[in-house]
């Protein structure tokens, strides 16, 4: 693994930028948009609870005054409300320089969305497609654009099958999750071979925290609680710090793609570190077959119109 010498004191000014950042109302999505305003970002804090979201931007607020923080209802369960989300930001002409793909759920009961997809699926990886396809435009637009999809670890665990999104061959809430997270990745890894191959002037790029002390698994069962909480203990780094290489890879532009950036080994200060994919991320055609299905259930088409045939 490659570490980079960058920690949050080397974020440069982000004022006359435009974040949209998914999840923003607590855990991670709410330390990057911390870290984005106080650089002089204006956020689009793009949300599921309002009013949650109000009071993290207040705290903001009090913290930094000149802080440009605006609330957006997107539900990404729901692919009818990501559209929702996306033609509000069109019709107020919103030029999007970063889209940080943040938003999620973890192991929780299974549940369908409203298209039938199963939840932790439809949330981490299905809403954020839509929200990147939907959103294309408006980046291409901007200034050093860039799509950020956060990752983790446990792709190296996760198992996909693109005929069953659903999850009806089975289901457990951390397999569940895992497999939604090597969604991630694999979507990111082929947005970014696509963007390359059309020249398109936006990079999409792939980031993860580590093990960081979130509440993600509030929902999970309470033996999985206890392990966590037991894990945590040890390894689990503070939210403030685990951001490190996702705001890195938003608002560098000597950021790698094609690789998971995260914040190193554990016990040691976060720095970004260029790992190596391997195993299910590495399958060209499992990124496909994902890429379809995802276009399908969407009726969307991610692709920049030179890499189209």
């Amino acid at each position: 693994m490659e570490a980079v010498d960058w920690t949050l004191a080397d974020l440069a000014d982000q004022t006359g930028r435009t974040f949209v950042v998914t999840g923003a109302s607590s855990g991670l999505g709410a330390a990057i948009t911390r870290h984005l305003a106080a650089r002089g970002g204006r956020v689009i804090m793009a949300v599921r609870d309002t009013e949650k979201a109000g009071l993290v931007r207040d705290q903001l607020i009090a913290e930094h005054p000149a802080a440009d923080l605006r609330i957006r209802h997107v539900d990404l369960l729901d692919l009818d409300n990501v559209h929702a989300f996306a033609e509000g930001l069109r019709a107020d002409a919103v030029t999007v320089d970063a889209l940080i793909n943040n938003g999620g759920i973890g192991n929780v009961p299974r549940r369908l969305s409203p298209q039938g997809v199963e939840s932790q699926l439809a949330t981490n990886h299905l809403g954020h497609f839509a929200l990147t396809a939907l959103l294309l435009d408006r980046l291409s637009a901007g200034r050093d654009p860039v799509v950020v999809t956060v990752g983790s670890g446990l792709y190296r665990i996760g198992h996909l099958d693109p005929d069953d999104l659903a999850a009806e061959r089975g289901y457990s809430p951390g397999r569940a999750y895992a497999r939604s997270k090597l969604a991630n990745v694999l979507f990111a890894l082929e947005l970014d071979r696509r963007l390359r191959e059309a020249g398109s002037p936006v990079r999409s790029l792939l980031a993860h925290p580590g093990m960081a002390k979130t509440r993600l698994d509030r929902e999970a069962p309470p033996l999985d609680r206890i392990v966590g909480t037991v894990l945590g203990l040890v390894l689990r780094r503070p939210i403030d710090e685990a951001v490190t290489p996702i705001l890195y890879a938003a608002t560098e532009t000597a950021a790698p793609t094609g690789r998971h950036i995260g914040p190193g080994r554990p016990f040691r200060p976060a720095r970004p570190t260029f790992e190596k994919l391997a195993g299910p991320a590495t399958d060209l055609d499992l990124a496909r077959r994902l890429w379809a299905r995802s276009e399908a259930i969407t009726g969307l088409d991610v692709t920049p119109a030179a890499h189209r045939r």
